[in-house]
């Protein structure tokens, strides 16, 4: 009895494969067996579409770590920076990270390609962040240490006063920059830098150190000794300009009458 039942039920199983179905879109006869075999193809394609999305975020972790500079085009420009798509996968690049420079206006970048780097990568957010900045900052890292390459203690060079500080001035040397100390601008006192020098003026400077990546300059070992001046005045006191002084007063008696013929 039990054994008719199978068979019965397997017979009902195997109607039910072969009974055809019409497709109301193409008008094309089916049967389940059709459908079973268009599930499971979905399912391997989905699982094939799935593997390869996860090697592509595997391999943004290694260009991440490796630094790899990949092209990409602007396609989007939102609120907080822009939309592009780095291997058919979307990602985003922050307004602070385009340029190392302020960017005043985003829309400028629309459809602009560019060089970017990976800096973030969250396969389970689906969240992908590139940057052009990153790029423009090793780029700059690598002008500076080549010019530093180039510089030696007792060059003689001319700057450019980039800002200014209580306690100097920082002095562009083309690339680099050097710290050009208040007690090293002049031999005179002065009271701040501010009142010597200004941010733009052009300056020739000695370097007189380099430690550590750092470049300490003077302006006063290019000026004459302080035995040199007749005055004490400060270089505010005299608007900044040093001046000698020529005669010496003195009430002493002899010196009077030094050169005086008496009968």
């Amino acid at each position: 009895m039990f054994e008719y039942m199978c068979w019965e039920e397997n017979d009902m199983a195997e109607d039910i494969n072969k009974e055809e179905k019409t497709d109301p879109g193409t008008g094309e006869k089916t049967t389940m067996a059709d459908f079973d075999r268009e599930i499971n193809e979905s399912f391997k394609t989905s699982k094939k579409i799935e593997n390869e999305d996860m090697g592509k975020w595997d391999h943004f972790k290694e260009m991440m770590e490796n630094k790899e500079q990949a092209d990409v085009k602007i396609i989007e420009v939102v609120k907080a920076g822009c939309v592009a798509f780095l291997e058919e996968v979307r990602a985003f690049i922050p307004a602070s990270q385009l340029s190392s420079a302020y960017v005043e206006k985003l829309d400028d970048y629309q459809n602009k390609h560019i060089r970017v780097v990976v800096i973030t990568v969250d396969p389970e957010k689906k969240k992908l962040v590139l940057s052009h900045r990153a790029i423009e900052m090793a780029e700059k890292e690598q002008e500076a240490a080549a010019k530093m390459a180039e510089i030696k203690v007792g060059d003689i060079m001319t700057g450019k006063v980039e800002s200014l500080k209580d306690y100097g001035a920082f002095v562009d040397l083309g690339g680099v920059t050097g710290l050009l100390h208040i007690s090293q601008i002049s031999h005179q006192r002065i009271k701040s830098p501010s009142a010597v020098l200004k941010e733009g003026q052009e300056v020739k400077v000695k370097v007189i150190r380099m430690e550590n990546g750092k470049i300490s300059l003077s302006m006063r070992e290019l000026e004459p000794e302080t035995g040199e001046y007749g005055t004490e005045n400060t270089l505010e006191e005299t608007g900044g300009f040093q001046y000698e002084e020529k005669t010496q007063a003195t009430t002493n008696l002899g010196s009077l009458l030094k050169g005086i013929k008496l009968n």
